[in-house]
């Protein structure tokens, strides 16, 4: 007979064991590790291809802003053509913290055949110009409150390490990334916030 903590155990490993299947099925941004601590990394990335629209961090999509960006991959462009969904979704501070911009990443091939247009309203496909990244990864929700505490100590981690963070007027920099659907248990989760860094002059 199987106790209910074995069950419980299996029932945890199953999840996590699809979650990472899950995952596991999209393509994900490219990056290279140059410098890795514990949950702290320092990240080059290239120049990525999004397809972006404005939103709050709380509102995780719910105020239909990730409707518009599914409804582009859906064949809401110019070309109707249907785009994979990658991970993660990007959320770039905007207006000094007051919204963000939630962006959706194309898929390698059709970022170098060229990105159609848009054809909803307040969806544009922009790029997210490389460079190097501090960042650091957790689990949980991914809101607001979550985001900040993470940017709090992954400040604190740059400044041990010397790091200088690139900042401007208008809040940019300072960036989130989720990697999972919205039903996922929380600590199955893999959120993330990045901070770009500063070039040396």
């Amino acid at each position: 007979m199987v106790s209910s903590g074995t069950v419980v155990v299996l029932a945890i490993a199953g999840l996590f064991g699809w979650n990472l299947i899950a995952r596991g099925g999209y393509e994900s941004a490219e990056y290279k590790v140059v410098e890795s601590d514990g949950k702290f990394e320092v990240r080059e990335y290239p120049d990525l291809m999004l397809a972006a629209t404005k939103t709050k961090l709380d509102a995780q999509g719910r105020d239909g802003s990730f409707m518009k960006l599914f409804r582009y991959i859906s064949g809401a462009n110019e070309s109707k053509q249907k785009i994979a969904m990658t991970t993660p979704v990007f959320m770039e501070n905007q207006d000094s913290g007051a919204s963000v911009q939630m962006g959706f990443v194309m898929p390698k091939e059709i970022a170098s055949e060229g990105v159609p247009q848009p054809t909803g309203e307040q969806v544009e496909v922009r790029t997210r110009s490389g460079g190097r990244f501090a960042v650091v990864r957790f689990s949980g929700q991914l809101n607001s409150k979550t985001a900040k505490e993470f940017e709090a100590k992954l400040r604190t981690w740059m400044d041990s390490k010397g790091l200088v963070a690139q900042e401007s007027d208008q809040g940019g920099g300072v960036e989130t990334a989720g990697y999972d659907p919205p039903f996922t248990p929380g600590p199955l989760r893999r959120n993330e916030v990045l901070i770009r860094i500063k070039k040396a002059e």
